[in-house]
């Protein structure tokens, strides 16, 4: 008889049956009743009335018995928390039961029963379990102790829990070790300030002890772990990797990614030179091939980390292409990351290879796969320069075959060909022409306008193809009409005699009948270069084009280097961050490859650091040579000069009319009809100097409020870590001056006096600007405020997080250190409002990689409310509009050190008291975002 009996019962009053079931005298009804209450309880029968009758069946020496009971019990502890302490007694005997089975099963049920009220009775059960003799029970209780934190943190640091789990790592079970290391991993996940795994070359000692004797999920909580210590140098980085190299030979696929990991990241501390170098290269090959044959989903994991490997590292899997040859029976999903992955192993060596298996794949079924074959041939074509005749005449053949989507693909690629090899393969124009008829999907029509237009003077019916689009060209998509717009000017730059009646054409239609503001400005710019000077058109308009680079798809370098510290992760898969697509985004630290070091080069020596630096906290605060930021004060990180450089200087008319002046100059211009004025906006005729607020209907500044906002006093140095001296205190910006405002408290029993107070160094080079003065000794139980006025003139070194500040505070007792994080809107400086003309080509220079975005929810204030509360800490709106019911601010900030940080802030309307913003951010040092978004949230909402 199967259990399924438990789940089919049709009795009426069945709780009451139940209820007497379960206090019955006979074990076996007992047990009968409880599978019952399991059952009902799992297809989701509220069954919480029977919880005193199911809680007595606890006591119980039958291991089955006592582990539904325990199932029971979590399901309903949280709506029944009153219930549910009756239960304690019970953990408490539970854990001290012979049996080691008993003991991990109470220690496991107590993690999760997430109930306040219970938590602090499960202290001291846990306290034995951690420290008991069956590893087995000590494993568990590590594992609880996450659980207990993520319930209540407070209580599981004044316990002393978390000193414990440090113990655990050098405990002599393997197993005990790697669950230690996963819960210590997972409470600093949360806790990211946190220094919990202080790992040092004598703790990761006994992880690569444990790592060969525990299973294999124990195996990865080790190596993940690995993975986030930084060697000190390259002769420890080599010694770790030869010890987890045997992990890329085990059976599961995730210990392998996590060994490879390890491997990829302590690589860059390694010199290329290094015999061992090369032998590692050979030794991560195989386990990545391997990867391969398993099922389709494990190979997509693989391949689409075996992508970021490959963009890292193209040597490690250079002599492996046939491996990524697509099979007729792999999903689409696994054909097109292959594919993907061939074009960047391609290379001189292997090219026919590799063209001949994508000519193949250019007759396969799939329609998607189809093109993805044939603009892989164009980029093999633009990678190796060797192969472009063959890859040129593959995709002739292909054309020949007629079919539409193939033709099509292929007209795509061959433009970007043409852009490669300038004057090389246009003999092919005469047979893409031929298949004008039938292109139907916007981007080929487009590469084909690009290549007539491009050519025009080698098609002798040139004017009639473009003519041929100009019929529909309502109809066509914006890039299309786009495209024919420029084609037609460079032919009427070519012929010009015989192309003026199409050229008026276009243009009439670009800017009179066409209600996009991108065409219509394209329109306008053209319309008004031609009738101004047309020499100056045709240098800027058929100027020499720069040639496209090979790869045009590679994942950009630091975003590259943090994916390789997520190998084995979603991150890997999805090739973004996780703080990309991770709720509340603040808890992910951002990982980075080591810097690549010699043993030769000596690290900085304790006697060069400040002497109010805590020498053993040094290390953390280095500056790694791979860091963007690097030393903030070195870098010239202020905006352009001047705006984006103007066109050749003939254009000195057109250049300056190009946002205003009027349009009087178009008439009399050479042979041409100026556009009628009901076409020109109206904002054309305002002069250049308006700048953005002509572009937006932007409103001018916003008015100033004195003083930016002050977070409250915090604790920085409680009493009990100084001797009794407790300091509490926040920072303050007015007038341009910052402070450190302290409130010093003497809990001791003595007198206090001889104080002074020095910073490390940090990454805005924060310094007091005067000793700390306090004027008379400070008696027990009395209380000084001071208030400590900072330069930002100190030395500078970056910090992890960069905000953080490292103090040391001598009295006359003795030196205590504290460190705590300064807002950094303390250094937004007063001059940090930029002009408008100036922010629109600060924001076109800065490389969108470098524009972060946020959400700020419940912003209790409305757009205006908004301007003048950030006015008054220094963030300045340049410009403002309103775009369909929504507030868009513009806004510049400048930090002490010279770096501008430039915002666009929409305003969401939402219900009448809150409003959500999203912040896009762009600055050089993309580092600061985070802060200053975190700035903007504790501006906003206090």
């Amino acid at each position: 008889m199967t259990d399924s009996k438990y789940f089919t019962t049709t009795k009426k009053g069945e709780i009451f049956e139940l209820k007497a079931e379960l206090n019955s005298d006979k074990k076996e009804k007992k047990k009968e009743a409880v599978k019952k209450v399991i059952a009902s309880m799992t297809v989701g029968k509220d069954v919480s009335a029977l919880f005193p009758d199911v809680v007595n069946c606890m006591q119980t020496d039958n291991l089955e018995l006592k582990k539904l009971v325990y199932l029971y019990l979590m399901n309903y502890a949280k709506s029944q928390p009153d219930m549910a302490i009756m239960a304690v007694n019970t953990f408490v005997k539970d854990c001290e039961d012979p049996n080691p089975l008993i003991r991990a099963l109470a220690v496991r049920t107590m993690g999760c029963i997430r109930v306040d009220k219970i938590t602090e009775y499960l202290c001291e059960p846990l306290r034995k379990c951690l420290k008991d003799e069956d590893p087995y029970v000590r494993k568990t209780a590590a594992v609880c102790v996450a659980k207990l934190h993520d319930i209540n943190a407070q209580l599981v640091e004044d316990q002393g829990f978390l000193d414990t789990l440090k113990d655990l790592i050098s405990d002599s079970n393997p197993m005990v070790v790697a669950n230690a290391v996963a819960a210590l991993s997972e409470i600093a996940e949360s806790h990211p300030s946190s220094n919990l795994l202080d790992l040092n070359p004598q703790s990761i000692n006994k992880l690569l002890t444990a790592l060969n004797e525990c299973t294999e999920w124990g195996q990865i909580f080790i190596l993940d772990c690995l993975a986030n210590y930084t060697p000190k140098d390259d002769r420890e980085a080599q010694s770790i990797c030869e010890r987890v190299t045997p992990r890329l030979s085990h059976a599961n696929s995730a210990v392998v990614l996590s060994a490879v990991k390890v491997l990829m990241k302590f690589m860059e501390m390694l010199s290329k030179d290094l015999d061992y170098y090369g032998t590692l290269l050979k030794k991560l090959a195989p386990p990545l091939v391997t990867l391969l044959s398993a099922e389709p989903e494990l190979q997509y994991v693989a391949l689409r980390n075996i992508n970021l490997i490959v963009q890292k590292r193209p040597e490690v899997l250079k002599h492996e292409m046939k491996v990524f040859f697509v099979k007729y029976n792999d999903p689409i999903y696994v054909k097109l990351e292959k594919l993907d992955i061939m074009i960047r192993l391609a290379s001189q060596a292997n090219i026919a290879q590799v063209l001949a298996e994508l000519k193949e794949y250019a007759t396969e079924v799939d329609v998607d796969f189809v093109r993805k074959a044939v603009r892989a041939i164009g980029r093999c074509a633009i990678k190796v320069e060797q192969s472009a005749e063959r890859c040129v005449s593959t995709l002739l053949d292909l054309i020949q075959t007629k079919v539409n989507y193939v033709v099509q693909e292929a007209i795509v690629v061959i433009k970007d060909i043409f852009r490669k090899y300038p004057n090389k393969y246009e003999s092919v124009i005469a047979t893409l022409c031929e298949n004008l008829d039938s292109l139907d999907e916007p981007e080929a029509r487009a590469a084909m306008i690009w290549i007539v237009g491009e050519y025009a003077e080698r098609i002798d019916n040139a004017d009639e193809l473009l003519e041929s689009f100009l019929e529909g060209f309502h109809d066509e998509s914006t890039q299309v009409q786009l495209q024919l717009l420029t084609a037609i000017v460079k032919l009427f730059l070519k012929k010009p005699t015989e192309t003026q009646e199409l050229v008026q054409q276009v243009l009439s239609l670009a800017t009179q009948d066409s209600d996009n503001p991108d065409l219509r400005d394209r329109g306008y710019i053209y319309w008004r270069l031609l009738s101004t000077d047309p020499v100056a058109a045709k240098e800027v308009v058929l100027a020499e084009k720069p040639l496209i680079s090979e790869e045009t798809d590679l994942i950009e370098p630091t975003l590259l280097d943090e994916l390789i510290c997520y190998i084995g992760t979603l991150a890997s898969v999805y090739h973004k961050p996780p703080s990309a697509f991770v709720e509340g985004g603040r808890g992910v630290v951002h990982k980075s490859l080591p810097p690549r070091t010699a043993s030769s080069e000596s690290t900085e020596s304790p006697e060069t650091a400040p002497a109010g630096a805590p020498p053993g906290e040094q290390l953390d605060t280095v500056p790694t040579q791979g860091d963007l930021l690097g030393d903030l004060l070195n870098l010239d990180l202020g905006p352009p000069v001047s705006g984006p450089p103007l066109a050749t200087s003939t254009v000195q008319m057109g250049a300056v009319d190009l946002l205003g002046g009027g349009l009087d100059s178009l008439i009399g211009g050479p042979s041409f009809v100026a556009p009628p004025a009901a076409a020109v906006p109206a904002n054309l005729g305002a002069p250049m100097g308006s700048g953005l607020s002509d572009l937006f209907d932007l409103t001018s500044g916003v008015g100033t409020l004195s003083g930016s906002y002050v977070a409250p006093k915090a604790v920085w140095l409680p009493a009990m870590k100084a001797k009794g001296l407790e300091i509490s205190g926040t920072f303050t910006r007015q007038a341009g001056s910052i402070s450190m405002d302290l409130q010093l408290t003497n809990k001791a029993l003595q007198v206090m006096t001889d104080f002074a107070i020095q910073f490390n160094r940090n990454s805005f080079g924060l310094a007091p600007a005067a000793p700390l003065q306090v004027h008379a000794p400070l008696s027990p139980t009395q209380t000084v405020e001071i208030s400590l006025p900072l330069s930002t003139a100190g030395s500078v070194m970056k910090t992890e997080p960069l905000n953080s500040l490292q103090v040391a505070v001598k009295n006359n007792i003795d030196v205590f250190y504290f460190s705590t994080l300064y807002p950094l809107h303390i250094l937004f400086v007063e001059d940090g409002k930029m002009d408008r003309q100036m922010f629109l080509a600060t924001w076109k220079d800065i490389p969108n990689e470098n524009e972060a975005q946020f959400q700020i929810r419940d912003c209790p204030l409305n757009a205006e409310a908004v301007s003048s509360r950030l006015q008054s800490s220094n963030i300045f709106t340049v410009a403002r509009r309103n775009v369909e019911g929504q507030d868009m601010l513009y806004q510049s900030l400048k930090l002490t050190n010279g770096i501008w940080v430039l915002a666009e802030l929409r305003i969401q309307p939402g219900n009448p008291s809150f409003t959500d913003l999203e912040l896009s951010l762009k600055c050089r040092a993309p580092e600061v975002s985070q802060h200053v978004y975190q700035a903007y949230e504790t501006i906003l909402k206090n």
